[in-house]
């Protein structure tokens, strides 16, 4: 049962944008907090943004001021804007439903891939 569908990834120069988009079942998106990570090979997955079911967003250091994540609670889906991409921001990127800090949910991946 497919509970997170990614979209919107990617190959985009330097100082470009992109938007990814992350649609949720209902019963999934109601109740969790909705959050990106990102993964290279050979590294651990990394948290790169979430919002609460409230719209509280928190951001790691290396993406803030230049990402946005927002969510759309009529359409079940949640975005993360990413502007001025950065080579180092390659990865693939999955959403994931968060429950107190704990993944419930992951999304098959997307690949974002940030040429110089």
């Amino acid at each position: 049962q497919v509970q997170l569908v990614e979209s919107g990834g990617g190959l985009v120069q330097a100082g470009g944008s992109l938007r990814l988009s992350c649609a949720a079942s209902t019963s999934i998106f109601n109740a969790n907090a909705m959050g990106w990570y990102r993964q290279t090979p050979g590294k651990q997955r990394d948290l790169v943004a979430y919002i609460t079911t409230g719209g509280g967003t928190n951001y790691a250091d290396s993406v803030k001021g230049r990402f946005a994540i927002s969510r759309d609670n009529t359409k079940n889906t949640v975005y993360l804007q990413m502007d001025s991409l950065k080579p180092e921001d390659t990865a693939v990127y999955y959403c994931a439903a968060i429950h107190y800090g704990t993944v419930r949910a992951w999304g098959q991946g997307i690949q974002v891939t940030v040429s110089s």
